[in-house]
């Protein structure tokens, strides 16, 4: 198992970006998987600036709905950790037990209808090549 690296055990480069984290998410709470990928500080930055920009800053997609699209991807790849930590932030966010089912529905049947024209080979209809 991959050691965890709590605050008081890291470096200064390392505590920088959990402070960031800290301060961007109003916690003093830091998750295991920052915790994780600490153990290489370069991948803990490069994580966090890209996490950080794509679902905190200010764009057409509400945090709802990032949450929504973070969950639905965790799900197709199979990532347990991400499904709970994402799944927990869409709770917190608004989503509700109504939500989560329909997402799950329309997760499922995408990940049907894609290995169904993956397997028959479809070629793409001309209307929707842009």
């Amino acid at each position: 198992m991959t050691k965890l690296i709590e605050y008081e055990d890291s470096s200064d480069e390392v505590r920088a970006v959990y402070d960031d984290i800290r301060a961007t998410r109003k916690t003093d709470e830091i998750n295991n998987f920052w915790k994780a990928l600490a153990n290489h500080p370069p991948t803990l930055q490069r994580t966090w600036q890209a996490v950080k920009e794509v679902m905190t800053s200010p764009g057409e997609l509400d945090p709802l709905v990032r949450e929504l699209i973070y969950i639905a991807v965790s799900v197709t790849n199979s990532c347990e950790y991400c499904i709970a930590s994402h799944t927990a932030a869409g709770y917190a966010k608004g989503m509700n037990e109504t939500m989560f089912g329909e997402l799950m529905a329309i997760v499922a049947t995408a990940n049907m209808t894609n290995r169904l024209a993956n397997g028959y080979r479809i070629p793409v209809d001309e209307k929707f090549k842009t």
